[in-house]
């Protein structure tokens, strides 16, 4: 795989976007084919200012959601078996699969007090590009989006963030939408890896401060 040419290249991330075109389907809203397909556009973008192997950025970028442990009861093996999977049906490289289950298993926040037990430049990158689609008017709207698809309230002056989440506490909780923006949005900025990340992420920082400025005004009749 590694000495293969571009043709074959092309061919492996053609039928990667395929599969998980059809893996999507129909998925909820903030995780489905769209949101690949802009953490795919982030990490091509993020990449092009980075030392990395875009092969793995590609793949990791486009299979790193395809089982989102939220929707399969939590567990969070789902993913990277499925992965696996396809990519050995593929024909790819053992040290490129082994790469890409390991971008696909250290993605995630958890919560923010996960440790990491791999790092590399391309997961450094996928892990931005993603990030990213959780921040800024996008970000806001999915995590909108995903609170009424669990039934949670909009906001409750009642219930506060809590920032000491264990991992297992922060995957069963269910508090008030807004609280998701102290708990994990509004972190975010502060974690990306890169510059490039980092730069695109401030600006969509600002705009998460504006929005949630503006909702408490209109909350408390204000404006």
């Amino acid at each position: 795989m590694g000495s293969a040419g571009t043709e074959s290249l092309m061919s492996i991330i053609d039928q990667t976007i395929l599969f998980v075109q059809q893996q999507l389907y129909n998925a909820e809203g903030g995780h489905d084919w769209f949101h690949i397909e802009r953490v795919y556009k982030n990490a091509l973008l993020i990449a092009q200012g980075e030392v990395c192997d875009l092969t793995v950025v590609k793949l990791g970028a486009l299979l790193h959601d395809v089982a989102d442990s939220k929707f399969h009861e939590g567990d969070e093996t789902v993913g990277p078996r499925i992965a696996r999977e396809f990519l050995e049906s593929q024909n790819v490289s053992e040290s490129i699969i082994e790469h890409v289950i390991n971008i696909i298993e250290n993605i995630s926040f958890k919560g923010g007090n996960f440790e990491k037990k791999f790092t590399s430049k391309e997961l450094e990158i996928v892990q931005d590009a993603d990030r990213l689609d959780a921040i800024g008017a996008i970000g806001i709207a999915r995590t909108f989006n995903y609170g009424g698809f669990k039934n949670r309230a909009l906001y409750n002056p009642a219930i506060q963030p809590n920032l000491k989440m264990s991992k297992e506490e922060y995957k069963k909780n269910d508090s008030p939408t807004l609280n998701h923006f102290y708990e994990k949005l509004l972190l975010l900025k502060d974690k990306m890896n890169t510059s490039t990340g980092l730069k695109i992420a401030e600006e969509r920082h600002r705009f998460m401060e504006l929005f949630l400025s503006q909702f408490y005004a209109e909350w408390e009749g204000e404006k």
